[in-house]
């Protein structure tokens, strides 16, 4: 039987809007030990809500390099635990549980990589993509991002300035209702999947990782797993609904 993962306060250090509904919050242990985790793991919140203590988990966003982590927050209507955390003034403390969860890329893992989210998911992938590059990674790896629209790509500066400065990275978006003026892909991301699979694969036999609601996933999967007979182990997956 596997270990509880550790609670301990966490005190948050700053935050920022990402988008119009996205706010991200970056968090440091109150003991001042460092925060340690595998890039793509989650942590837990315990939210204290007039109605009663609240659990809330969000994947890092941030690399497993320093003493803080970042996770990013998308305000629900209605929702008391992202209202809550949209309020949350710097130096505020909470308690957290974690890290948890296996949705997680070695740094051992040296294939080219094909990196799929919608939404918030590309938090922890912006995590495995900024682990990679940190520890000396060359193999291609490709970004591929689906969001409504342009004001909904989160870290998309810092993802394009990223792949600027590393040429074995691209990042690509696909927009389901982008406007006249967008350039770019359009529609769902499993639509420009195969094409960008097969790009990777004169560099290796290229892993797939996959994050975000339960549709998008199970329609990605199935593009690999069904239509391109990719086997179960080059196929990493977590959803968040």
């Amino acid at each position: 039987m596997s270990a509880a993962p550790p609670t301990f306060d966490v005190t948050l250090r700053s935050a920022r809007m990402l988008t119009p509904s996205v706010r991200e919050l970056t968090f440091q242990r109150a003991d001042g030990e460092p925060v340690t985790f595998d890039a793509g793991q989650w942590m837990s919140f315990v939210l204290p809500l007039p109605e009663g203590e609240m659990r809330r988990a969000y994947s890092i966003a941030s690399p497993p390099d320093g003493d803080t982590f970042d996770i990013a927050v998308t305000h629900v209507d209605g929702g008391p635990g992202s209202t809550y955390l949209h309020a949350l003034e710097p130096g505020a403390t909470l308690r957290a549980i974690g890290p948890q969860g296996f949705f997680t890329r070695p740094r051992s893992d040296d294939a080219p990589a094909l990196f799929i989210a919608t939404g918030t998911g590309v938090t922890p992938l912006r995590s495995m993509v900024r682990d990679a590059l940190a520890h000396g990674h060359v193999k291609p790896m490709i970004v591929l991002v689906g969001v409504r629209e342009e004001q909904d790509r989160l870290y998309h500066e810092e993802l394009e300035a990223l792949a600027a400065a590393h040429p074995q990275l691209r990042v690509e978006y696909t927009l389901s209702r982008g406007k006249d003026g967008w350039t770019g892909r359009r529609g769902y991301v499993q639509t420009h999947v195969p094409e960008l699979f097969r790009e990777l694969e004169p560099s290796g036999a290229p892993h797939a990782w996959i994050c975000g609601l339960e549709r998008m996933v199970s329609a990605v999967r199935n593009v690999l797993r069904k239509d391109m007979s990719l086997p179960r182990q080059q196929v990493h997956s977590e959803r968040y609904d």
